[in-house]
């Protein structure tokens, strides 16, 4: 009955690419070799359009489904793909870059480019696997973190240059849309090439199943079969990227769908992820060609597909491993008088603000305000630094409860989902409403966060609730949050600036009553995060001495979750949801030697103020007089410590 499901989907996806066929089907179809000259307009459609683009639709799949299924199989692991890994975002990285920078070296191609780009990111992201035993958990969060660097500055870059902007933003999107046969035959090299290198591979894969040290003495060598492997799965991922773009989770969906088909063995895995791959995929574009068809609306196929990561991670989380990743044994230094630390950071956060309100750039340099200039600025210069100075308090205070609730130095507020959630919340009401209020996208951001927060609470309190579980809920959200914003950013009106404009993260339009909202907010969950100190303290022992102490696991931990997910909520409804301030700063107040949990907290909220001032600074001054995204300069910042903390190797 399961492997119905095959032929039954095939059917389908036959029936539906047919049905969308129909309008340009007159006076029978074209068949080869194709004479331009000789065919109708209809059947220079048919023939140059939606022939090749059905045929796509399954090489697009199967290679994708190839790829997951190496993955999966070599690393042991049942949620990684080209989307868990980063190495989607990287090939996206690459080739929007160099669209965007450097045009002329596209002349060469685009399958080196995308190439050069997923390796870079499949480099980073088995770095830190060596570092830590290629744990699943710690594999999926550093990939989905390297991702989300990846793609915000894509986005910034893509924000960049507004004349790239619209088929920038359907290229991310994974566009089957085709005008000729070219791709499909680069398309079939690849499969051939995938296939037999799979097939080369499935003894040696089926031997490291059983572990590596039984592998290794059996006599296969472990690094090269994984190594062989992992660039198979990254050659076919990077392939499809540099063709349509992105098709998100494909790779992902296909072992799994094999999995619960009946396939046991790496063998059968790998022969059979690439059909239900290339069906899925297949349905999911005769699904968008169907609405196209009713509606008069094209959406790339990819950002439909991706609906589906964000749902079948959930699903998955039960059958991942639930031992927590190795701990770093670094020795981090403790500060025996912090108090004093403390009050430096506030000083000087303050001595900085002043600074930052009174220098201003001119024409022709730099310039210390008069009282004038000061009176004719301070009405917007101030605003947007109080509110970027608290959105990053707000960020680093999340991102410190995460990492102590979790003991999981990989652990922030991007990861949580809520930002996501608040994204889908903002977009959603963008394109629902006419001429949305500012008091409207802001509740719509509201209970966008609130959902996704809901549905990870609902995880944490289900079955088998870790903490480590608590990040992969939270990337799941994060998942279908972004495969939502393509959705809707790939209708191509002016509203999909509007999205990107806000996501990259600015403070600009921030005014004085929110400003006020959000360095009140900030006082406050600073506050209540200073009281539940000794839950924050116990918690990373464990829950069985937690509750041998007398704390209320359970309670405590949707606690945190809700004070953690209300912080960056707050920061993300007023400017966007900046990155990677959440995860540098407990790591900077740590190496401070902040030990203790309440001073870890305080050190790590002001050392969150003092890097979005220095993010609010860069941005507006680098490319003056214009403003760059807040959220790109947080990025910036933030990659270089996030590259050195991934790939330190523990003690």
């Amino acid at each position: 009955m399961k492997i119905a499901i095959l032929p039954l989907s095939f059917l389908l996806a036959v029936g539906l690419w047919l049905a969308a066929a129909q309008p340009w089907v007159t006076g029978g179809w074209p068949l080869p070799p194709f004479d331009a000259a000789s065919l109708s307009f209809d059947h220079i459609l048919l023939a140059y359009g939606h022939m090749p683009r059905g045929i796509i639709a399954l090489l697009v799949g199967a290679l994708l489904g190839l790829s997951g299924a190496l993955l999966q199989i070599v690393l042991r692991n049942p949620i990684a793909d080209p989307s868990t890994l980063g190495i989607s975002a990287g090939a996206q990285l690459a080739l929007v870059a160099v669209t965007v920078l450097a045009p002329e070296w596209l002349a060469w191609g685009r399958w080196p480019i995308a190439m050069f780009g997923a390796m870079a990111a499949l480099a980073i992201v088995m770095g830190i696997g060596a570092a830590r035993a290629f744990h699943p958990v710690t594999m999926v969060i550093a990939g989905m973190l390297v991702a989300l660097f990846a793609s915000s500055f894509a986005a910034a870059l893509t924000l960049a240059q507004g004349q790239y902007l619209f088929s920038l933003v359907v290229w991310n999107g994974g566009s089957l849309v085709q005008t000729g046969w070219g791709p499909t035959f680069t398309l079939i090299a690849a499969l051939i090439i995938g296939g037999i290198g799979a097939a080369l591979l499935a003894r040696p894969l089926s031997v490291l199943g059983l572990a590596a040290e039984t592998a290794r003495s059996l006599g296969l060598n472990v690094a090269w079969v994984r190594g062989l492997a992992v660039l198979l799965a990254c050659g076919l991922a990077a392939s499809v990227s540099a063709t349509v773009g992105l098709v998100a989770f494909v790779g992902l969906a296909a072992p799994a769908i094999s999995r619960a088909l009946g396939a046991r063995k790496p063998a059968q895995v790998l022969w059979m992820a690439p059909i239900a791959g290339a069906l899925l995929l297949s349905v999911c574009d005769g699904l968008v060609l169907t609405v196209a068809g009713a509606g008069g609306e094209m959406f790339p196929t990819g950002a439909v597909t991706g609906l589906i990561g964000g749902p079948l991670l959930l699903w998955l989380l039960p059958r991942l491993r639930a031992t927590p990743p190795p701990a770093h044994s670094d020795a981090l230094p403790r500060r025996k008088r912090p108090a004093l630390m403390l009050w430096a950071l506030a000083v000087f956060s303050i001595v900085l603000l002043v600074i930052l309100v009174m220098v201003g750039r001119l024409p022709d340099g730099w310039a210390l305000l008069d009282r004038e200039s000061l009176a004719l600025f301070l009405p917007n210069r101030l605003p947007r630094l109080i509110g970027a100075a608290s959105a990053g308090g707000l960020l680093a205070l999340s991102g410190a409860i995460l990492q102590r609730l979790t003991a999981n130095p990989l652990a922030s507020p991007e990861v949580l989902g809520v930002s996501g959630g608040a994204a889908m919340g903002y977009a959603g009401l963008l394109f629902l409403t006419a001429a949305p209020t500012a008091l409207q996208l802001t509740l719509g951001a509201t209970v966008g966060g609130a959902l996704a927060l809901a549905l990870i609470t609902l995880c944490v309190l289900g079955r088998n609730a870790r903490p480590e579980r608590l990040l992969l809920a939270g990337v799941a959200v994060s998942s279908l949050a972004a495969s939502v914003l393509s959705l809707l950013m790939a209708a191509g009106t002016m509203k999909s600036f509007a999205i990107l404009a806000w996501l990259s993260g600015s403070a600009s339009a921030l005014t004085g009553t929110g400003a006020a909202a959000l360095a009140g907010l900030l006082v406050g969950l600073t506050i209540g995060a200073l009281f539940l100190g000794r839950w924050l303290a116990i918690l990373p022992l464990g829950p069985e001495v937690a509750r041998a102490l007398g704390i209320p696991v359970r309670l405590a931990t949707v606690a945190m979750v809700l004070l953690a997910g209300l912080a960056t909520g707050a920061a993300t409804i007023l400017v966007g949801p900046l990155s990677f301030v959440g995860l540098m700063a407990p790591h900077l107040a740590r190496h401070l030697g902040f030990a203790r949990a309440t001073d870890h907290l305080l050190g790590s909220m002001l050392i969150g103020v003092l890097l979005m001032l220095a993010a609010d600074f860069g941005a507006r001054m680098a490319s003056f007089p214009y403003d760059l995204p807040l959220g790109l300069f947080a990025s910036l910042l933030g990659a270089p410590w996030l590259i050195w903390l991934l790939l330190r190797r523990p003690a």
